[in-house]
């Protein structure tokens, strides 16, 4: 099984079981509070039912009423900042739900409008991500350089442990302004920027709903808005350096595998440490596994197969010259003399035997080698000699031939 099969489907079982453990935890801490929080509320219903005389109909119509006006409270939620405030939320995809369109017309615009704005959005912010990664890495660098250290470069432990505190800081910032001016609580000032940042957008707290805040407190809807969008380049960056690693390891493998494929088709091969003898192993019915061979070379240099096939053999002699003979060898004698030493290496053969020394010649590309066989117990017996007797032996490196 592949990697990245292993990887996803360990990366499902996670998930899965992060749900459930998240959801046993949710229920622990939020079901007895919301029983609570749902009979309290049912007494001050009936309370306020028996005080003014109101019918199940009219309390029914009084809090549709309540719910409906309850975006207003803010003042006029359409006009241009608090236009410009839902235009945020939506390509963000933080969606408070604290106001929506109202109209058809309004609504099938929102749908075109996110389908285009919330790509372009993560585009942007993943490109703003990485342009401050590289501004922070180069300050970093600076800074080392600054202080005299010896090693300058920036470790990936460096810009995680700044794109944390980045993160921390922008929160901090945000909970006190927030804070300040809504009038919650540091820890819940604090809660509404994670969840907005990280775009979960509950919308039980949402800033600027305030009476009339977004026409009568222009400073503090500016820094609204840019507080949003600088958290979330922020966000972004310090996503780029833990997320997008991980998300990218599937392709990575993927990649490294069409190469290995690749560089095994060319007969390259990456065992024992150095280029030896490879090649493509087919089985023949004396047991050998053997259907190419090549010389061992430097990396640099191209392999050339030793065993052509029989056809291939014929156009060489032909082409040389070499008259056919009455009584043709076989394929599999011409590689009886040279299985042995290689099958013994690769371990392809499990007995293999050689009772007499053959001499033959490979012909290929002009060049001859004789074969001169020997005793499979030994692996220095057996080389490739040319026809000027000049022996190559099977660990001998050459460049060329």
């Amino acid at each position: 099984m592949k990697k990245q099969n292993i990887r996803t489907f360990s990366l499902i079982l996670c998930m899965f079981s992060y749900l459930l453990v998240g959801a046993a935890v949710f229920d622990a801490l939020e079901s007895e509070s919301e029983n609570s929080r749902k009979r309290i509320l049912e007494e001050k219903r009936n309370d306020v039912k028996k005080k003014y005389g109101f019918s199940d109909d009219d309390y029914r119509e009084i809090e549709r009423v309540v719910l409906q006006a309850e975006p207003h409270r803010a003042g006029r939620q359409w006009k241009f900042a608090g236009s410009f405030y839902f235009a945020i939320t939506v390509i963000t995809t933080i969606g408070y739900g604290h106001a929506a369109p109202g109209t058809d017309g309004g609504k099938v615009f929102c749908m075109f409008y996110a389908a285009l704005g919330i790509p372009l959005t993560l585009v942007m912010f993943q490109s703003l991500g990485e342009r401050m990664n590289t501004f922070v890495r180069y300050l970093l660098r600076k800074t080392k350089q600054g202080l005299g250290l010896r090693r300058t470069e920036v470790s990936m432990e460096n810009m995680v442990l700044v794109g944390f505190l980045s993160c921390i800081g922008t929160l901090g910032v945000g909970a006190a302004t927030f804070s300040y001016y809504e009038g919650w609580t540091f820890f819940h000032a604090y809660y509404y920027c994670f969840i907005t940042l990280t775009t979960i957008g509950f919308g039980d707290f949402v800033a600027l709903q305030k009476k009339e805040d977004l026409q009568e407190k222009t400073p503090y809807v500016a820094f609204s808005f840019m507080y949003i969008l600088v958290g979330l380049t922020v966000i972004g960056a310090f996503l780029n350096l833990v997320v997008l690693r991980f998300l990218t390891m599937n392709s990575e493998d993927e990649r490294r595998d069409a190469e290995e494929r690749a560089l095994s088709k060319r007969g390259w091969g990456r065992g024992r440490g150095i280029m030896g003898w490879q090649g493509g192993l087919g089985t023949d019915e004396d047991g050998c596994n053997r259907s190419t061979l090549f010389l061992p070379m430097e990396e640099s240099a191209s392999c050339i197969n030793l065993i052509p096939s029989p056809n291939d053999d014929q156009e060489q002699e032909l082409e040389q010259g070499y008259p056919q003979r009455m009584h043709h060898t076989k394929p599999e004698s011409r590689l009886l003399s040279l299985c042995p030493c290689v099958c013994y290496m690769l371990g392809a053969c499990d007995s293999p035997a050689l009772s007499h020394h053959d001499h033959d010649f490979v012909y290929y590309n002009s060049i001859s080698y004789r074969i001169d066989g020997g005793s499979h117990s030994s692996r220095e017996d057996t080389a490739l000699c040319s026809s000027d007797d000049q022996c190559i032996s099977p660990h001998t490196r050459r460049n060329s031939l």
